[in-house]
């Protein structure tokens, strides 16, 4: 499906009307940190289940749920005041691969990045480059291993560096940094641009862009992303992430 640039555009625009707004919510691990109003239990809640956003999409949101409940619906105050013993609890937990030692894991590291380095929104802006985020992706992954670690944890945060698309941070970044109002995005991190965002790029994102000639490389990982970055903000400029809803609706609910 080859479009002139300005059909396209209309034709994205038309379909981010309709899937950014309130009732995306319902069906996507977004509404886990729409439970919290405080700043850091909204980016922790997002930060956790952006981490576990793989697989069946009802899955996810159960299991995000679950890492809520487990920490007490107080995300924040469990990680910086956690005791070794009320860890314990966390052991059962499983997600596909990501099990209760990865998370006991994340719940250490994040108290580390709080902790030691202002938290999540400080190391993200520390490094954030004029038009990407992903060299801070990689820097969040380095503090967040600096401690004794399991290093079968470490996959689940991917690098950007080592060509990842980094889906899932980007996702969660996405969260974090636009605010337009609509209700879905939350934009409390305001150190940050959307116009530094990356699109999540995945099955049903990439295929609809290699379908609407948005993307021409085949894999979905870093360079594809850089691909995928450049099209979008001939788009938009200024907020080139908002045409991830556009395409991700098409992908998942239009089957495009």
């Amino acid at each position: 499906m080859k479009l002139k640039k300005a059909e396209l555009q209309t034709f994205l625009d038309e379909k981010v009307e309709l899937y950014n707004n309130p009732k995306f919510i319902d069906s996507d691990p977004i509404q886990v940190p729409h439970q919290f109003t405080k700043k850091e239990d909204v980016e922790i809640a997002g930060f956790l289940s952006a981490t576990i956003a793989w697989g069946n999409r009802k899955s996810i949101i159960n299991n995000a749920k679950r890492m809520m409940q487990l920490l007490d619906e107080t995300p924040y105050d469990f990680i910086m005041n956690h005791h070794a013993s009320d860890l314990e609890k966390l052991s059962p937990f499983v997600h596909r691969t990501f099990n209760g030692y990865d998370f006991i894991q994340f719940v250490k590291s994040l108290k580390h990045i709080y902790q030691n380095h202002g938290g999540l929104e400080a190391v993200f802006s520390n490094y954030a480059e004029a038009n990407s985020l992903q060299t801070s992706i990689h820097q969040l992954k380095k503090h967040f291993f600096e401690g004794e670690h399991l290093a079968r944890t470490q996959k689940h945060i991917s690098d950007p560096l080592k060509n990842s698309s980094a889906k899932r941070i980007n996702m969660f970044l996405r969260w974090m940094v636009r605010n337009d109002n609509r209700g879905v995005d939350f934009g409390i991190w305001q150190s940050l641009s959307p116009s530094q965002l990356s699109c999540p790029l995945d099955v049903h994102s990439g295929n609809v862009a290699r379908k609407l000639g948005l993307l021409k490389r085949k894999q979905n990982d870093g360079k594809a992303l850089v691909e995928l970055d450049e099209a979008l903000r001939k788009l938009d400029l200024s907020d080139p992430v908002k045409y991830d809803f556009a395409l991700f609706g098409l992908g998942v609910f239009e089957g495009f």
